[in-house]
Protein backbone atom coordinates (compact mmCIF):
# COMPACT_ATOMS: atom_id res chain seq x y z
CA UNK A 1 0.00 0.00 0.00
CA UNK A 2 1.24 3.32 -0.53
CA UNK A 3 1.68 5.81 1.87
CA UNK A 4 3.25 9.26 2.09
CA UNK A 5 4.21 10.95 4.78
CA UNK A 6 5.03 15.03 4.15
CA UNK A 7 6.89 17.05 7.46
CA UNK A 8 8.50 19.83 7.91
CA UNK A 9 5.74 22.36 7.99
CA UNK A 10 5.13 25.43 10.25
CA UNK A 11 5.19 29.15 11.32
CA UNK A 12 7.40 31.35 9.56
CA UNK A 13 7.42 35.08 9.21
CA UNK A 14 7.32 36.55 5.30
CA UNK A 15 10.85 36.29 3.97
CA UNK A 16 11.22 33.08 5.62
CA UNK A 17 12.49 29.88 4.51
CA UNK A 18 10.95 26.32 5.11
CA UNK A 19 11.77 22.57 3.43
CA UNK A 20 9.21 20.55 3.14
CA UNK A 21 9.69 16.93 2.93
CA UNK A 22 7.66 13.35 2.10
CA UNK A 23 8.57 9.89 2.57
CA UNK A 24 6.97 7.29 0.45
CA UNK A 25 6.47 3.69 0.75
CA UNK A 26 4.74 0.58 -1.35
CA UNK A 27 6.14 1.75 -4.45
CA UNK A 28 8.76 1.59 -6.53
CA UNK A 29 9.68 5.17 -5.62
CA UNK A 30 12.51 5.74 -8.62
CA UNK A 31 10.19 4.85 -11.31
CA UNK A 32 7.62 7.83 -10.41
CA UNK A 33 6.63 11.08 -10.77
CA UNK A 34 6.13 12.97 -7.75
CA UNK A 35 4.49 16.67 -6.92
CA UNK A 36 3.76 19.04 -4.81
CA UNK A 37 0.06 20.75 -4.18
CA UNK A 38 -1.14 23.48 -2.03
CA UNK A 39 -4.47 24.09 -0.93
CA UNK A 40 -5.52 27.34 0.58
CA UNK A 41 -8.31 28.25 2.73
CA UNK A 42 -11.28 29.02 0.46
CA UNK A 43 -9.35 27.90 -2.90
CA UNK A 44 -8.91 24.81 -4.89
CA UNK A 45 -5.84 22.52 -4.72
CA UNK A 46 -2.78 23.83 -6.86
CA UNK A 47 0.48 21.92 -8.24
CA UNK A 48 2.99 23.26 -7.24
CA UNK A 49 5.65 21.61 -8.44
CA UNK A 50 6.70 18.67 -9.76
CA UNK A 51 9.66 15.91 -10.19
CA UNK A 52 9.83 12.89 -12.98
CA UNK A 53 11.74 9.88 -12.44
CA UNK A 54 15.01 10.81 -14.25
CA UNK A 55 14.71 14.00 -11.81
CA UNK A 56 12.98 16.93 -15.03
CA UNK A 57 11.53 19.66 -12.71
CA UNK A 58 8.14 21.81 -13.23
CA UNK A 59 7.68 24.40 -11.04
CA UNK A 60 4.54 26.94 -10.88
CA UNK A 61 5.25 29.83 -12.52
CA UNK A 62 3.72 32.22 -9.41
CA UNK A 63 6.53 30.39 -7.60
CA UNK A 64 9.17 29.08 -9.77
CA UNK A 65 11.91 32.01 -8.49
CA UNK A 66 11.64 31.09 -5.13
CA UNK A 67 10.49 27.40 -4.89
CA UNK A 68 12.50 24.29 -5.72
CA UNK A 69 11.66 20.40 -5.63
CA UNK A 70 14.58 17.62 -5.50
CA UNK A 71 14.15 13.72 -4.75
CA UNK A 72 16.73 11.08 -3.52
CA UNK A 73 16.13 8.26 -4.73
CA UNK A 74 17.76 5.85 -2.17
CA UNK A 75 16.12 7.77 0.96
CA UNK A 76 12.59 7.98 -1.32
CA UNK A 77 11.59 11.16 -0.24
CA UNK A 78 10.72 14.10 -2.35
CA UNK A 79 11.81 17.76 -1.24
CA UNK A 80 10.54 21.07 -1.64
CA UNK A 81 12.81 23.84 -0.79
CA UNK A 82 10.56 27.02 -0.13
CA UNK A 83 12.73 30.79 -0.02
CA UNK A 84 11.31 34.21 0.59
CA UNK A 85 8.10 32.81 1.70
CA UNK A 86 4.88 35.45 1.55
CA UNK A 87 1.83 35.72 3.13
CA UNK A 88 -0.11 34.39 0.31
CA UNK A 89 2.04 30.89 0.21
CA UNK A 90 0.31 29.84 3.20
CA UNK A 91 -1.62 26.34 2.91
CA UNK A 92 -1.79 23.11 3.33
CA UNK A 93 1.06 21.34 1.11
CA UNK A 94 0.52 17.89 0.15
CA UNK A 95 2.78 15.34 -1.50
CA UNK A 96 1.28 13.45 -4.32
CA UNK A 97 2.07 10.05 -6.65
CA UNK A 98 0.15 8.23 -9.16
CA UNK A 99 1.05 4.99 -10.29
CA UNK A 100 0.92 3.82 -13.24
CA UNK A 101 -2.76 2.48 -14.01
CA UNK A 102 -3.76 3.63 -10.38
CA UNK A 103 -5.40 6.51 -8.54
CA UNK A 104 -3.34 9.25 -7.01
CA UNK A 105 -2.25 9.05 -3.75
CA UNK A 106 -2.29 11.63 -1.16
CA UNK A 107 -0.76 12.46 2.11
CA UNK A 108 -1.69 13.95 4.87
CA UNK A 109 -0.73 17.37 4.46
CA UNK A 110 1.47 19.46 6.07
CA UNK A 111 0.47 23.23 7.33
CA UNK A 112 2.47 25.98 6.01
CA UNK A 113 2.03 29.65 7.45
CA UNK A 114 3.44 32.63 6.83
CA UNK A 115 2.73 36.06 8.89
CA UNK A 116 3.51 39.15 7.69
Amino acid sequence: QVQLVESGGGLVQAGGSLRLSCAASGLIFSMHTMKWYRQAPGKQRELVASISSTGGTNVADSVKSRFAISRDNAKKTVDLQMNSLKPEDTAVYYCNVRPFGQNDYWGQGTQVTVSS
